[in-house]
This record gives structure tokens, sequence and C-alpha cells, in this order.
């Protein structure tokens, strides 16, 4: 375990599941489905972690817990929340699927911090009995000291068996050719450009043909922020390998439902209408793991 996620900042719980604390926060993850289309209808392949944070038990905005983060923590807050998501995964999420999980290039100055900081991973998906090629690492291609340590930090990645996805590509100044030259698996698109695009005949042209290039590539893509039902109609007509959104469901804290998404369950998907609000169903008991401190009665 990594000596900057310190045991103490970790808590397990009765039904299997962990949280962090940090400061006057405490840490909870959640997690939200992403569908892939094949043959007009839609299955959960993969689920974004995504951090929760909390004061005084009332919920605050992940946005303003990371505003009040020195930058001389930053590297210790992702391995901690990484560490709380890919044990969250192994505790609740099916195991067929795939887990994307957030990395900030900016704090992996040099190879060697993000060798330790993928070394101490490793131990977290030992612990999780999570296999590397499950995980997809989810990368801005804008936040970097330089290409090269961009570069660099990408193939520490491969190095370690796990997936590279692009995020929020469309958002700033995102670089098609550094896309390219990166090599991703994934790309995800941002939410907010996308939903321009969709706008006009000739900004769903382009989109459709960014997607044909990426897919030709061998890369897939991914629509962020799917809210309504003609997003996403036009989503599946653009050739997009997969979706993500509101419309078809809203992030769960863990330990989430998501279980009836396995295969060994054999549960069906219903895509709801727009408007629609997902389905919801009881979570089911959770084995538990020693790991961490637990939290007292």
């Amino acid at each position: 375990m990594s000596r900057s996620i310190g045991l103490a900042q970790i808590i397990r719980h009765d039904d299997g599941t962990a949280s962090g604390v940090w400061g006057i926060y405490t840490l909870q993850s959640a997690f939200q489905p992403i569908f892939a289309f094949s043959n007009g209808k839609l299955s959960v392949t993969a689920f974004e972690g995504l951090i929760r944070p909390f004061r005084d038990g009332e919920p605050q905005s992940p946005m303003s817990f990371f505003s009040t983060c020195q930058t001389a923590d930053r590297l210790h807050i992702e391995a901690l929340t990484r560490t709380l998501h890919l044990l969250n995964a192994g505790a609740c999420l099916p195991r067929e699927a795939s887990i994307f999980i957030n990395f900030d290039p900016s704090v992996f100055t040099e190879r060697s911090i993000a060798d330790g900081a993928l070394r101490d991973m490793r131990l977290v998906l030992h612990e999780a009995d999570i296999d590397a090629n499950r995980v997809v690492c989810e990368v801005t291609e804008q936040k970097s000291a330089s290409q090269e340590t961009l570069y660099n930090f990408i193939e520490a990645l491969r190095a370690n068996g796990f997936r590279i996805a692009v995020d929020d590509y469309g958002a700033d100044e995102s670089d098609i050719n550094r896309v390219k030259e990166l090599r991703p698996d994934i790309v995800k698109f941002d939410a907010h450009w996308i939903m321009q695009l969709m706008e006009s005949g000739a900004g769903f042209a382009l989109l459709t043909a960014m997607v044909a290039s990426f897919e030709e590539q061998g890369i897939r893509t991914v629509f962020e922020g799917i809210e309504e039902g003609w997003q996403l109609e036009l989503a599946e007509k653009s050739g997009a390998s997969m979706v993500q959104g509101f419309a078809l469901a809203r992030p769960e804290l863990a330990p989430t439902s998501f279980h009836v998404f396995s295969k060994d369950k054999q549960a069906t998907v219903t895509v709801p209408d727009a408007g629609e609000a997902p389905a919801t169903v009881s979570p089911s008991p959770r084995p538990k793991r020693a790991f961490g401190r637990k939290v007292a009665p």
C-alpha cells in the first residue's frame, strides 16, 4: 500500500465498501455506467469512478473539494481517490465490466513519480482482485507539463497493462494530431462540445466525420453527458461506440445497484425514454474484505 495513503485514510464498512478521509472531508465513490451500442441495442460495458466528498455528513461538490486542496497534495489525493474507486469496484461492480478512473498528467512530472504511483496501484488491484486489463485510465491531453512528459506518462500506463482514454476531447484546445500520437484505446468527447455540434446539420456532419476517423484507427469513442433521448439517437447515428449520461443512468454511491448488469444475473437493460428516470433496484449484500481500518459501530 502506498505510503502516501496511510491505512488511517481508508475506512472499511460492513457492506464491503470503503470510504476515505482527507482533512474535514469524507470521500466516497460513485459509479456511472457506460453503455455500448450493439446491433441496435445498448448494454453496460463499463463504469466510471467519480469522487463524492462529504463535510459533516452533507454532500459537497467535487469542484469545491478539489479547490481547497493544496497543489502539493494533489498527487496523494489522486492516489487516494483511485484507491477508493478500485476497492469499491472490486466490492460491488460486475466482474466483467471495465473501470474508468481519472489521472491528472500534470502531477506526474517525472517518470519515477509515475512508476511509484503505478506500483502502488498494482498492489491495490491485487487487493481488489481486479485485472489491469479491466482498468481504463482517463487522461486529458492538455494537462501536462510538456508533450514529452505526457508521452512518457502514457507509456508508463501502457507498460502496466492499462488501457488509455483521452478525456474531454473537444474542450479547450484539443488537438486531433496529438491524440493520434498518443494512440489511445478510447476517446471521450466533451459533453458541452457534443451538444453544440448536434444542434446543427454541419456540426453533426463534423462530429460524425471525427468519430469515423477515430474508429478507422481502432480508437473507440464515448459520448459523455447524454441527457436527452434525441441526443442518444444522434449518438447512435454518428457511429459512436459508447454513451454515458443521465438519459441512461445516474451515478450511484457504492454500494450500487449495478450488480444487476452482471452477465451471470442475466438482467435485461431497458433504456428509459427521454425525461424518464432510470429504474432503480435494491443492492445485495457485499462480500467483506480485509483492507484499511474498520469504522466503529
